[in-house]
């Protein structure tokens, strides 16, 4: 039997085999005209030959994956439009943060974190990188996002930093899937952040951290000066013992995030070739890139063309709704398929699943292959190679199969 593109098909826990015009895995090579047989939310197996008779045909889609979201902060999904102005300074967007921040109670916090779940599943995203300030709660649907939340720990003075550690300590005891989230170089002291890596090492959990958001940072780290320097001034959170870290103010962080089981450094929009090198070469270490957020902010062109010719594991985010209108992540991949053609499609497609899972640690999402989530969404396409697919992907609407 065959169906439009954008018709969901429910699952049960009975075997089902889906044929389509396309299959891409992504851990291996496109399939054309193949089928997936799966069952109890799993895929039992993927083939290339002539499907079955009882095989329900998507017709002319191409299946991918569930997305994977490796970056956002899911307690801001309540704003109905990024905080500042497009192209506002790092430093006067984080001051606007902490503001906003400052109004949220738990009640309206766990309401907007269910608010991002529900959005993120209706685009289509199995699985969260989701940075939360706890405690917290994540209500849990079968339409519910599996989530990998990493706990913020963030604060300048030790009596701060010592209250998030703890806070941190309590919400990995409590979630199966935790993690840890030094915030970033310009609110974490360099002691928490040796404390978080040191406890993602111990419980072999994930841990993120905000890495080269802006030039501001840079110029914090290195000389103690420009406008995190004011920006810390004026909150009066500023130390004189723990600003400048010096030339060049990332290498030792790099070397210390890979002491991590695994880590994320996120955004990574100011890193340089020489620090982009020595990312590579710690195979635990993945850049996440958070396309439409980085344009919100005006920067520079991101270096992810670099990152992925340096061998670096790259996985795609939307930020959250601070930044970004929305927390759809094909909007992302569309985006770079439309402004950045210096990146191969296969590899914007692996950012947005395969990339993002392995960074997570969470190896049965981001494939279609037997033992992972059944998790899956379409395209639509008629195209008969593999580049007419890609050309597809970016106008067409990506539909998750419920």
């Amino acid at each position: 039997m065959s169906a439009s593109a954008s018709r969901k098909f429910h699952l049960s826990d009975s075997t089902r085999i889906y044929t389509a015009r396309w299959i891409l895995p992504i851990a291996s090579a496109p399939i054309e005209g193949g089928w997936i047989r799966i069952n109890a939310e799993r895929i039992v197996d993927v083939s290339s030959d002539r499907p079955p008779i009882d095989a329900i045909d998507l017709g002319n889609v191409a299946v991918l994956p569930g997305l994977v979201n490796s970056h956002t902060h899911l307690e801001f999904s309540d704003l109905s439009h990024p905080i500042g102005q497009p192209n506002v300074p790092l430093p006067t967007w984080i001051g606007k943060v902490v503001t906003q921040r400052g109004t949220t109670t738990n009640e309206t916090k766990n309401a907007a974190i269910e608010a991002g779940l529900r959005e993120s599943a209706e685009a289509g995203v199995c699985l969260i990188g989701e940075i939360t300030s706890p405690p917290c709660n994540y209500p849990v649907t079968p339409q519910t996002p599996a989530i990998v939340s990493l706990a913020e720990v963030l604060g300048l003075s030790d009596a701060r930093s010592s209250e998030r550690f703890a806070a941190g300590l309590l919400h990995n005891e409590q979630k199966e899937n935790g993690g840890w989230s030094p915030h970033a170089p310009y609110s974490t002291t360099w002691a928490t952040i040796e404390r978080c890596v040191a406890e993602s090492a111990r419980s072999l959990r994930p841990l993120a951290m905000h890495v080269a958001e802006s030039p501001s940072e840079r110029e914090l780290l290195s000389q103690g000066t420009g406008p995190f320097a004011d920006a810390l001034h004026a909150m009066g959170v500023w130390r004189d013992d723990l600003f400048p870290w010096g030339e060049p103010p990332f290498d030792s962080l790099i070397d210390q995030l890979a002491l991590a089981h695994h880590a994320l450094l996120v955004h990574g929009n100011d890193l340089r070739s020489a620090e982009l090198q020595r990312i590579a070469t710690y195979k635990n270490l993945t850049l996440v890139y958070c396309p439409r957020t980085h344009a919100y902010f005006g920067y520079a062109p991101h270096p992810v063309a670099e990152c992925l010719t340096a061998g670096i594991r790259v996985a795609l985010g939307t930020d959250s709704r601070a930044s970004n209108p929305d927390l759809n992540l094909w909007s992302e991949v569309q985006f770079l398929l439309n402004h950045r053609p210096d990146i191969d499609p296969a590899e914007v497609l692996k950012m947005a699943t395969l990339n993002g899972a392995t960074a997570l640690g969470r190896l049965e999402f981001g494939r279609i292959q037997p033992g992972c989530s059944s998790a899956m969404g379409t395209i639509t396409t008629s195209a008969t190679t593999i580049e007419g697919v890609f050309e597809d992907m970016a106008a067409e609407t990506y539909h998750p199969i419920a």
